[in-house]
């Protein structure tokens, strides 16, 4: 199958600046083409305005029934600092900016258990005892 140029449309833009971010809709055109993929889209969004590839994050894309167009959305932080403070810990993770340790099962049911028996502010001082 002949790889097509996708387009990349923006609409609905808005500059956040409680959040110091750009937010907008996405509209991708990809005829002849399934998918296009989140590290395109990225590289084509901090292109067109004109950004670090590290502080572009879309997300929430779904294709149209028929295929040949896929909707989603992406917010552009105004620095690295701020996406690392204001964006969801998952997106970071797929992004690659943060690195998840893993924790293994029965640690994390016996923090879980620990944490059942404490109230109010124990809880807090048990949570992060756990997490050394």
């Amino acid at each position: 199958m002949a790889r097509t140029k996708a387009t990349i449309r923006t609409r609905k833009f808005m500059t956040n600046r409680l959040l110091c971010r750009k937010q907008m809709v996405v509209d991708v055109l990809h005829p002849g083409r399934r998918v296009v993929a989140k590290t395109e889209i990225r590289d084509k969004l901090a292109r067109m305005y004109k950004a670090s590839k590290d502080t572009v994050f879309p997300f929430g894309f779904h294709t149209k029934f028929g295929g040949g167009r896929t909707t989603g959305f992406a917010v552009i932080y105004d620095s690295l600092g701020y996406a690392k403070r204001f964006e969801p810990k998952y997106r970071l993770v797929r992004a690659g900016l943060i690195e998840v340790k893993k924790v293994a099962r029965k640690q994390r049911k016996e923090r879980k258990n620990r944490m059942k028996k404490a109230r109010g502010t124990a809880k807090a001082k048990l949570a992060s005892a756990t997490k050394k």
